[in-house]
């Protein structure tokens, strides 16, 4: 039997193209090898036999505990202490690393449905976004939706889209600037995070809402941008506004830890989502004429996605599963604590239907892979696209 997981999925497609009125996107049906039946089947078994829940367990509170102290304890070291200026500085870069940290761990479970089997959980543990100066329909319908359903798909999975200054995907519009792109865009990585907070919620929310995209009900237009309105400025009274008023240090140098802390947050989330599709050893495919791919969505997952450094236990820690990409983009509604577990029988079921299960024995060798797939989308094409 299909998962309910896939069901779900399944309709988010079917939902998506409504939306899309002239563009459709169809994934085949036709799975000769029954590769996910197969493998989901196993995966079940496995949950099963040990008597285990899919969800987050104890290992998973603790670390949300783990995750949140580095993130706020600085916060409130730096509010309260009379430290130096250096101590300062390397709080609020250990503040963003906690920040990653519970966008990896904590956020990303809780909005996938994983952290725990009771909803209002999941969605207190989603709702840690707001700390991260992000909101919770827009990284759903981003995230969720389009990234998870239409995975390195030029042209609907926005996580290629970086505007023009980076080129991500041949599919995309060549410039000659884009030669430079390996050296300059590990810089522009650190500013994920500055960017939620300042403009990227607005401009989501915008198109979203007039897509009518959305990972399960359509919220009423009035009350996300409530919400927009109302978490911003919440977000920037605890982080800009209570510092100028409780410390005595010049409000810029307040500023430059609030942009300091960002920036390590953004390089750490962004050159780990970067490792995990944008490298040389994933595709990414496009439709053909009537829309159609070539592939089932989950053996388009096995194209599109890679694992890097899963045996590297402090990496498997701190980035949340994300490492096991191959895994989480097949069943993102399992905690990614069990990823390490179910990750040999995807292995193995993957190489008994013939199929790839991409992945770089180290983070080294992904990041190496990555820039070497920057620079080669950087070289000018034959035929620019």
């Amino acid at each position: 039997m299909v998962s309910a997981q896939l069901m779900f999925y399944l309709c988010s497609i079917e939902f998506y193209l409504m939306s899309m009125n002239h563009e459709t996107v169809r994934f085949s049906r036709v799975d000769s090898g029954k590769f996910f039946r197969t493998l989901n089947k196993r995966v079940n078994a496995y949950f099963n036999d040990n008597n285990l829940s899919k969800s987050g367990n104890w290992k998973l509170h603790l670390k949300t505990i783990v995750m949140f102290s580095l993130f706020l304890v600085p916060y409130f070291l730096i509010l309260t202490l009379d430290i130096s200026q250096w101590w300062l500085l390397l709080l609020t870069i250990v503040m963003g690393a906690g920040m990653a940290g519970v966008g990896m761990n904590v956020m990303h479970d809780g909005n996938h449905g994983s952290y725990s089997s009771k909803k209002w959980v999941n969605n207190l543990m989603g709702g840690t976004i707001y700390v991260l100066a992000g909101n919770v329909y827009n990284w759903q319908v981003q995230h969720n939706v389009l990234h998870h359903t239409y995975t390195n798909i030029h042209g609907h999975d926005e996580d290629l889209d970086a505007g023009r200054i980076i080129r991500f995907s041949e599919h995309s519009k060549w410039s000659k600037f884009h030669r430079f792109q390996h050296y300059y865009s590990v810089f522009l990585y650190g500013l994920l995070t500055f960017n939620w907070a300042l403009t990227t919620d607005f401009k989501q929310t915008k198109s979203y809402l007039s897509r009518k995209l959305a990972y399960g009900k359509l919220p009423s237009p009035a009350k996300q941008w409530s919400i927009i309105a109302v978490t911003k400025a919440i977000y920037l009274a605890i982080w800009i506004l209570i510092p100028m008023l409780f410390m005595s240090i010049a409000w810029w140098k307040i500023l430059i830890g609030f942009f300091v802390m960002h920036y390590t947050a953004g390089l750490i989330l962004s050159i780990v989502f970067q490792l995990a599709h944008v490298v040389n050893k994933t595709q990414m495919p496009i439709p053909d004429e009537t829309g159609s791919m070539k592939n089932t969505w989950a053996i388009h997952q096995l194209y599109t996605t890679v694992n890097f450094a899963t045996k590297n236990k402090i990496v498997n820690w701190f980035t949340g599963g994300l490492n096991h990409q191959v895994e989480h983009h097949i069943f993102p509604n399992i905690s990614h604590i069990h990823y390490t577990k179910i990750a040999k029988i995807v292995k193995e079921t993957a190489a008994e239907c013939n199929l790839p299960y991409n992945e770089y024995k180290t983070t080294r060798a992904a990041i190496i892979a990555h820039f070497s797939h920057l620079k080669e989308m950087g070289s000018k094409p034959v035929i620019s696209a």
